[in-house]
């Protein structure tokens, strides 16, 4: 079995198992919820407030309120969903002896691994594609256009950081035998980057600026990121590498 073959096959899994549908579904309505909630939020929240804010007019929601919603709503459920996909990817076949399987097909290690990351990048690539129309398609019902190529932008730099999850989980999942115990320790890690994030220096270079950057160029002041950028590619790469290495020395 190559490379491709094995890729197949892992998206086949994820398609027979619903997780595609489900990663697409969730990110799709996450994804109508946000201009949604930006323009219709204020007059929901006076109207629920009753006659204690009786006096309270209601904000005219922007654009930038929508893009606001969407940058906080679908990193967090793409990150999220990153680690639950990835957590057991290694690390339950290892359980179930069907890695060794696979392996003896032959398949090499790093082609497996590679297959692995491939599916879970595609997966994610047409989630994200398909949660950037829908929020597109609403945001102009309800504001406007947008601005196209900022907009690809804000959403290649989201995919990036749900792939730096993906592949954290991913080198987890090949160091431990337990699904939890990785998940459990990127949960970890995320908080950790979130912690450093709000550090003077350090910060800039951790990839939740990666948001930041894609939101700032619908402003007029757009303010780049590129060491976070470059600090995800590498932690990608390293993650890869180094799960790599360790499978190689594995005994399944």
């Amino acid at each position: 079995m190559n490379l491709l073959a094995s890729v197949r096959k892992e998206l086949f899994e994820q398609w027979r198992t619903y997780r595609l549908l489900i990663l697409v579904i969730v990110m799709a309505v996450w994804a109508m919820l946000s201009p949604l909630g930006a323009k219709y939020m204020s007059q929901i929240v006076t109207g629920l407030a009753g006659d204690q804010f009786a006096n309270l007019v209601p904000t005219e929601s922007t654009i930038m309120d929508a893009i606001a919603q969407y940058v906080k709503n679908l990193p967090m459920w793409g990150i999220l969903l990153a680690l639950l996909l990835t957590m057991g990817s290694v690390a339950a076949e290892k359980e179930k002896g069907t890695a060794a399987l696979m392996l003896v097909k032959p398949l090499s290690r790093a082609s497996f691994l590679a297959a692995k990351f491939l599916a879970l990048g595609l997966a994610f690539l047409l989630s994200v594609v398909v949660a950037a129309l829908i929020s597109y398609l609403y945001t102009l019902i309800l504001f406007g256009p947008m601005e196209v190529g900022p907009w690809v932008a804000l959403n290649g730099l989201m995919w990036l950081e749900m792939l730096l999850t993906g592949a954290v989980t991913l080198l987890l999942s090949t160091l431990l035998r337990s699904q939890a115990a990785a998940a459990g320790l990127c949960l970890f890690g995320i908080l950790l980057v979130n912690v450093i994030g709000g550090l003077p220096k350090l910060g800039e270079a951790m990839p939740s600026q990666l948001t930041t950057w894609g939101t700032s160029l619908f402003t007029a002041q757009p303010v780049t990121a590129w060491p976070a950028f470059f600090v995800s590619l590498g932690l990608i790469v390293a993650s890869l590498v180094v799960a790599w290495i360790v499978f190689e020395k594995q005994e399944l």
